[in-house]
């Protein structure tokens, strides 16, 4: 286990699917009607945000590309991923997405920095240093990595091979971990 030595000013950043829903594996969470959180996660979330100073969701998503959804899809979705929150006293600052197929030159796609890059734009005070990405994937791990953030990951069936500062079972998990 690691020792974070965290406090208040800290910012979250998280993957989507495998970590806040259920992952529809070899293909995409497409309607809200298929978006299915995971067991206690919006508890999680909500508990989490009072944790942090910031909560990012950070989430690839070439279904966009790949013409299995629209934008106006993935924002109905992240607008109700984070209402449900909300409704029990949590809040998601803000769901940033990577619509692109993957490729090197698609900064915003997880490894890449895109995404933390434009929080860090967006929301004053994110200290990479001073920060937390939790995934269930090799390239959410090597984003947070590769920004300087501790990493969290949620074990899931997908196989990594990038090993995560610590590793969980849930979201849950981790916020019980945290509040010790």
């Amino acid at each position: 286990m690691i020792d974070l030595n965290m406090d208040s000013s800290w910012t979250l950043f998280l993957d989507r699917d495998g970590v806040i829903n259920e992952r529809i594996l070899q293909g995409y969470v497409r309607s809200i009607e298929e978006f299915k959180f995971l067991p206690d996660a919006p508890t999680a979330i909500s508990e989490l945000s009072k944790l942090f100073h910031r909560t990012f969701v950070v989430t690839n998503q070439q279904g966009i590309a790949k013409g299995l959804m629209t934008e106006s899809n993935l924002l109905d979705i992240h607008t109700y991923m984070c209402l449900e929150v909300e409704k029990i006293g949590g809040k998601i600052d803000k769901c940033y997405f990577a619509p692109g197929m993957v490729s090197k030159k698609n900064s915003l796609r997880k490894p890449n920095p895109g995404m933390a890059l434009m929080a860090q734009r967006q929301f004053e005070g994110i200290e990479f240093s001073k920060s937390i990405m939790v995934g269930d994937s090799n390239s959410d791990i090597l984003f947070g990595k590769n920004l300087g953030m501790k990493t969290v990951r949620i074990v899931t069936v997908e196989p990594i091979t990038v090993e995560a500062d610590i590793n969980f079972k849930s979201l849950k998990e981790f916020v019980n971990w945290l509040k010790k």
